[in-house]
């Protein structure tokens, strides 16, 4: 280490916000780190050298991995750092060069999640929740023209009552709260007379605009002015507007006269004339706001600069949300603050990384959860236009224990967060609404990783109320929102209209019935609230890389386990979005997630601690299938992407194609030959049903003809020779169970019937997974399909061997019969498998030959008492 670097950032980059009026230097470089808690470590005296050189931002926790078979992220079970307790941080640096009578000021973009400071052994302050910025005033404790220790204890510990962060939010939530100082520290050095910095973490100057016409907007600007100067101050404070081409839109000034050791708040009135307005991602113009503060003798002692974008918004409970008085249909995604590759601790490039991702999608709003994120990505939102959501840390959970009401702690540090939020936030003309709550309406149903429900829940409407008004009145120009789980269900509190909107967070085809469920959902919220604006603020389905479907219809997915194949969760994309698509009175859409993140209530998929919803890998690296599905439908970008690239070893030789696509017209090429075009595909899905596959290499190119010309996609499958002209089938299987002498494929070439299991899955609970008599493959004969059904398999013409198994789930002899008939032909009449089989729960096949003349093989279960049922299928060629 050298002694530059250990004196962290003697050649740190500064920047100048007005002449000699205010410079911050970034903290970076030359920290030291130790994960505990030593005594005496805030005392400049303290022996650090053996502590971890670090850079900040910094954090001490690595969250989730993918398993080494998938081939993705840097993370293994190695790597993985869960511990949630007190860190140190210390730096040596030089003090800043300074005039008589400037103020020092040191900031924290974010420490996780409480901290204390010191500066030369002199307690600055401490700071409670761990997603805003805030500062201390540094200047009495720091030695002018000499080396100085800043020392910060950091606590990232789960919130238990009694623990020093129980009244911190989040108390709990299905993300993981890392410690550290994961966002840029800096040094600020001001006038003494100068823009207040301890307003919560704010810019001190607050703009809005209080009105648009057509020919003029009308800008509010409001400063607070400290003065530290001793005595009393005079002079004035300018704001200007200055547009994109560096010309003066509008100006005002105002003079003042300052008490010593008071802060005051100067507002002045801008009017624009042709104001060219923020118009979202269409237009997303940005202004330059500039507030000067000048003293008696006319200096500029102080400047604040910030871009600022000139638009109101609103939201109507039949039209949607507006921007400018216009429609605007938000669809986008929610999004965790976290990288497989630098967890909390990202980087500005890899921040702009992630929003690069989302603006590729096509999305044009982000829903930021489940708490406050940094700078960076509003200030890339507000350049590219997409309308962010904020929201503060109140996530499921607000008193500890068998609490009915939370603490006047917790009470207090929701509303320090709120302040927080809206100060920082302000200026920025993408934040379009302010969340005070995530889920807090589960009542008795409440989530696995919080435990039994106590006898009495507590009710979360009088905190809502309370940070609904709170954030009214700190900022009336933006409404309220939350994000509801569970309005519909009996046993929660109705809390649709404690803020200005509620959305909900609602996952058909995943945690509720099909995906088809969400429609009528929907239209009975808006029922029973007709004057309350309403938005989808979740929706969607696991999605793991290695597993994959035949038929995203054969079966349930596994929501708690492993088998969260790739192609279901795009199919219940498909599904899901024109029904939201075609309710335009939502003011909002927004999909989970754009990335699968880390948490640790979570082992599923192909991951451990990963939440797989995420349509792009935690590291950034894979977009799924997905994610192209909603290019295909958000973007003007041209997309032609053909699904299933991950599934290169085929279990059917017979499969449809799918390719999402935006082109006026798509063709499909398999091995070079066309297998025709297709226009203006419906939903942006263009599909070739029943394409053939050639023992080898299959090579599928689908190529999209745009008015800037072709593009194309390419990807290949293999169809093993054993697989070729052979049609091995799991039934009520989502995803096919393993067998050690044969590959199946998944449920399909069904019609009718429902999948079922005899195992019994439950979230949070291991499976009850009963043995099975007779079998060679338990987990093939578990899963059945169940009903009235038929199956039609194109086999091609030929003759064939037919077999099917059966495992009677629970019923006792004579209980369940029904036939069974190929090709019109009855083959098993009034067949009773418990009765075949002794009993339930023990295997029984059937075999028969048949010749299919017209190319499929056509297999109906006809019930004649109870249901039919059928737990495997197998039809190969007889040679």
């Amino acid at each position: 280490m050298t002694a530059q670097a250990r004196d962290g950032g003697a050649a740190a980059a500064a920047t100048q916000a007005g002449a000699e009026a205010r410079t911050a230097v970034v903290l970076a470089d030359g920290w030291r780190f130790i994960q505990g808690d030593p005594a005496g470590a805030a005392q400049p005296a303290f022996d650090d050298a053996a502590w971890q050189p670090v850079r900040v931002p910094h954090t001490w926790n690595r969250i989730g991995y993918y398993e080494p078979r998938v081939g993705v992220g840097p993370n293994t079970a190695g790597t993985v750092a869960k511990y949630q307790g007190v860190g140190w941080y210390r730096l040596r640096f030089p003090s800043p060069a300074r005039a008589s009578g400037e103020k020092v000021w040191l900031e924290f973009d974010a420490a996780s999640r409480i901290a204390e400071v010191w500066v030369n052994g002199v307690r600055l302050g401490s700071h409670a929740g761990g997603f805003s910025r805030f500062r201390f005033d540094a200047t009495s404790a720091l030695r002018p023209g000499a080396s100085n220790i800043v020392a910060v204890r950091v606590d990232n510990s789960a919130p238990v009552a009694g623990s020093a962060t129980a009244d911190v939010l989040p108390l709990s939530g299905d993300f993981f709260v890392r410690g550290g100082l994961y966002r840029p520290v800096r040094l600020i050095v001001t006038n003494p007379l100068h823009i207040d910095l301890l307003d919560h973490g704010g810019p001190g100057v607050y703009a809005t605009t209080t009105s648009i016409s057509a020919g003029t907007a009308q800008v509010r600007v409001r400063t607070r002015l400290a003065n530290d100067t001793g005595r009393v101050a005079n002079g004035a404070v300018v704001a200007r507007l200055v547009d994109a081409q560096g010309r003066v839109a509008a100006q005002a000034r105002v003079v003042f006269r300052l008490p010593v050791a008071q802060v005051s708040e100067q507002q002045q009135d801008l009017a624009v004339a042709r104001p060219h307005l923020w118009q979202g991602t269409a237009d997303p113009y940005l202004y330059r706001l500039i507030v000067d503060v000048v003293d008696g003798r006319g200096r500029v002692v102080d400047t604040v600069a910030q871009p600022f974008g000139i638009r109101q918004v609103s939201i109507d409970p039949q039209r949607g949300f507006l921007l400018n008085g216009k429609v605007l249909a938000l669809h986008g995604v929610g999004l965790h603050q976290d990288t497989e590759t630098s967890d909390w601790a990202m980087s500005e490039a890899d921040i702009a990384r992630t929003f690069a991702t989302i603006r590729d999608m096509g999305a044009n709003t982000i829903r930021l959860t489940h708490y406050q994120h940094g700078e960076t990505i509003h200030t890339l939102a507000d350049r590219y236009g997409l309308v962010l959501w904020d929201e503060i840390p109140l996530v499921t959970q607000w008193t500890q224990g068998e609490a009915i009401n939370p603490t006047t702690a917790l009470v207090g540090n929701a509303q320090q967060q709120l302040a927080e939020l809206i100060r920082q936030n302000f200026n920025h003309p993408a934040v379009a609404f302010w969340g005070v709550a995530n889920e807090v309406d589960f009542g008795p149903n409440r989530p696995d990783f919080l435990g039994k429900p106590p006898a009495a829940i507590a009710d979360p409407k009088a905190l809502v109320r309370l940070l609904d008004q709170q954030a009214r009145q700190d900022d009336p120009s933006r409404p309220t929102v939350m994000a509801a789980c569970c309005q519909g269900d009996p046993a929660a509190p109705d809390i649709v209209g404690l803020t200005q909107a509620t959305a909900v967070n609602r996952y058909y085809g995943w945690y509720y019935g099909k995906p088809a469920g969400i429609g009528p959902y929907l239209d009975g919220l808006r029922a029973k609230h007709p004057h309350q604006p309403l938005a989808l603020s979740e929706y969607g389905a696991g999605g793991a890389l290695t597993y994959q479907t035949d038929d995203p219809a054969g079966g349930p997915a596994d929501i708690a386990g492993p088998r969260q194949p790739e192609g279901y969760q795009a199919w219940v994309h498909e599904q899901t979005w024109p029904l939201l698509r075609d309710r335009p009175w939502l003011f909002g859409t927004w999909l989970w997630n754009a990335f699968d993140f880390g948490s640790t209530v979570r082992r599923e998929g192909d991951s451990v601690d990963v939440n797989t919803k995420g349509l792009v890998t935690y590291d950034g690296t894979i977009r799924k299938d997905a994610f192209y599905y909603y290019r295909a439908n958000w973007s003007a970008a041209p997309t032609v992407h053909i699904t299933g690239r991950r599934y290169t070893q085929r279990a059917y030789p017979v499969t449809d194609v799918r390719v999402y696509s935006n082109a006026p017209r798509t063709e499909l090429a398999l091995n070079g030959r066309s297998l025709g075009g297709k226009t203006d595909c419906p939903n942006r899905v263009c599909v070739w049903s029943g394409v053939a596959l050639a023992a080898g290499t299959n090579v599928l190119t689908a190529t999209g003809q745009f008015a800037t010309g072709a593009m194309a996609d390419r990807i290949e499958w293999q169809l093993a020779s054993a697989q070729a002209g052979a049609f091995r089938i799991d039934a009520g299987a989502l995803v096919a169970a393993h067998a050690p002498d044969a590959v199946f494929g998944s449920d399909a070439f069904f019609s009718g019937g429902t999948a079922r299991s005899v195992d019994v899955f439950a979230r949070g609970r291991a499976p009850v997974r009963p043995e099975i008599a007779g079998t060679r493959n338990r987990d093939l004969a578990a899963t059945f399909r169940a009903g009235a059904f038929s199956y039609r398999i194109p086999t091609g013409p030929g003759a064939f061997t037919v077999s099917l198994t059966f495992v009677e789930p629970a019923e006792q002899p004579g209980s369940r019969i029904f036939d069974v008939a190929t090709n019109g032909q009855t083959l098993l009449k009034g067949f009773d498998i418990a009765g075949a089989a002794g009993g339930p729960l023990t295997e029984v096949t059937r075999s028969f030959p048949v010749t299919a003349t017209d190319g499929v093989v056509t297999i109906d279960f006809v019930p004649v008492k109870g249901e039919a049922v059928v737990s495997a299928i197998t039809v190969l060629p007889r040679r």
